[in-house]
């Protein structure tokens, strides 16, 4: 991460004799945005129907690991939101993690075209504007789509995180627990799917229900639904996301040659018919980062700054542990330099425990057409501190680019509620072209290292080996290797199932169980350079 002191770092906007001239409460608004630190640009004041250019809105750098909340109705400048705040990160020298659900964010590599709305805009909001591309990686989950394959193992991934995808209830998810529990402790490593479903087909067949006995709570009946419901999740092609080399998430805090953070843009537009697994998918990477990085504390810039679109998909039909989890990992990440945006129509969207930690909020445009947009309208109103503002009237007259803001000053107090008209992204507003895309994906550093899935020896294969012995420890002899081809004590790792790439995946040590987290995710050793 380059030094804080090389880095741009904009004067502290001040308040123009113009804006001084303003009623004492658009005055005070304008105060509260004078930060001295460095700060994100998001635009300048609206007030009784007028931009006032000199009114700068900022977010304080340092208080965007806070977390923060980016809403509104389809339409109403979201995904420019992002765009904006993504390259100010990135000129920054913090990297950014942005989640691209419709498939047009990934002209942030690329300059803008200057045009008469960006002019217009540009100088409504004194904006010197500059084409201006930053530096990225594309990634698609599980090479669905155009970009670097992420991929998870199915022991790294967890029983939490895996039964929100196969829409399990709270027994059953217990019962997926108990499972993976007996996995790791007989060392079937789950590696993609066909491993796990083994194990549970094993644990249900004649041969394997002595064994199911011995597994507290576990009945046959609710691993014959778990293994149904792995049947059909396979059926609709989600095999791919699950295997190896499993993506280091430490790929995403980097910075390029020039300090400037890169931004890694997951393209989620070719997996739009699966909400429930790319959502989950993008709580699998928070989750991993969450165990991985080392503690920071307060620091004056984040190390990362995530922005999760369509949030609304993590929490619907979640399970109480499912919630609890996330609450949890938004709540410590902070301390660990990793703020997190949730992108979604209406706070309402997010539980109430998850939305008292977002302290930074970019409220756009909501329609009030029907009566429960009413309420969505309403709710909304009282998420935000008191105002001079008529909340329920600026939100519904609210322009494309237009937004309420509130965050977090310098001091961690929210600043004053401010109507405000956003800065136009540099970048390109648009997708990349498609050999563009292409060539980027192909000359990245990282493509050889995950383009190429692995399928190597794990809980499937050693299950199917030894058929016909009494049990899994049998069966562990039948497939072990034996004289000299019998891993070393120095090749094996701590845990039974933790792998991160086949480079990092040298051997096993049966019997021992693998630590997981809050997620149930496999905690991990010998990352690279963390």
């Amino acid at each position: 991460m380059p030094d804080r002191e090389t880095m741009p770092s904009a004067p502290a906007p001040e308040v123009s004799a113009r804006a001084a001239a303003l009623p004492q409460d658009a005055l005070r608004i304008a105060s509260g945005y004078a930060f001295s630190g460095p700060a994100l640009h998001l635009g300048a004041l609206l007030w009784d129907g007028q931009c006032l250019p000199d009114a700068q809105i900022r977010v304080p750098l340092a208080m965007l690991n806070r977390h923060g909340l980016v809403a509104g109705a389809t339409g109403t400048g979201k995904t420019r939101t992002l765009q904006l705040m993504a390259e100010q990160l990135s000129a920054q020298g913090v990297p950014v993690f942005l989640a691209d659900i419709k498939g047009d964010l990934s002209g942030i590599a690329a300059p803008g075209r200057r045009d008469a709305r960006v002019e217009g805009r540009a100088a409504e909001v004194h904006q010197s504007w500059t084409a201006t591309g930053f530096p990225a990686e594309y990634y698609a989950l599980g090479g669905i789509g155009r970009g670097i394959p992420v991929r998870a193992t199915v022991t790294g991934f967890g029983p939490v995180l895996l039964s929100k995808v196969l829409r399990l209830n709270r027994t059953q998810e217990q019962s997926l627990a108990l499972i993976f529990h007996y996995a790791d402790s007989k060392g079937l490593e789950l590696i993609d799917l066909k491993d796990l479903r083994a194990v549970v087909t094993f644990l249900t067949s004649d041969e394997g229900r002595p064994e199911l006995k011995t597994i507290g709570g576990l009945s046959s009946a609710t691993a014959g639904v778990i293994l149904r419901s792995l049947t059909a999740f396979e059926a609709q092609g989600a095999s791919g996301f699950f295997g190896e080399p499993e993506f280091d998430t430490g790929e995403l805090p980097r910075t390029d040659e020039d300090g400037r953070g890169v931004v890694s843009v997951l393209e989620l537009s070719a997996v739009q018919d699966r909400p429930q697994l790319f959502s989950t998918f993008l709580m699998w990477l928070l989750a991993d980062l969450f165990h991985d990085l080392p503690e920071l504390g307060d620091v004056d810039r984040p190390r990362l700054v995530f922005f999760l679109d369509e949030a609304h998909l993590l929490f619907d039909d979640a399970s109480e542990a499912f919630l609890e989890s996330i609450t949890q990992t938004v709540r410590l990440i902070r301390s660990k330099g990793v703020g997190v945006f949730f992108v979604t129509q209406t706070p309402k969207d997010v539980p109430a425990d998850v939305l008292a930690q977002l302290g930074n909020r970019v409220q756009h445009a909501l329609r009030a057409f029907t009566p429960d947009d009413h309420k969505a309208l309403n709710a909304t109103v009282k998420t935000f501190p008191e105002s001079p503002y008529d909340l329920e009237e600026v939100l519904t007259g609210l322009g494309t680019g237009e937004a309420v803001v509130t965050v977090l000053s310098e001091r961690g107090a929210p600043t004053p509620v401010a109507a405000t008209r956003l800065r136009a992204p540099e970048s390109l507003m648009g997708p990349l072209g498609q050999d563009a895309l292409e060539r980027a994906v192909a000359e990245s550093a990282l493509y050889e290292r995950y383009a190429r899935a692995v399928d190597r020896e794990s809980a499937y294969e050693r299950l199917e080996r030894g058929r016909g012995a009494k049990g899994p420890d049998e069966m562990r002899d039948a497939a072990a290797p034996r004289g000299e081809e019998r891993k070393s004590a120095v090749e094996q790792v701590v845990g039974s199932g933790v792998f991160q790439s086949l480079a990092r995946s040298v051997g096993t040590q049966i019997g021992r169980e693998i630590t997981r987290s809050l997620f149930g995710t496999a905690r991990r050793s010998g990352r690279r350079g963390r």
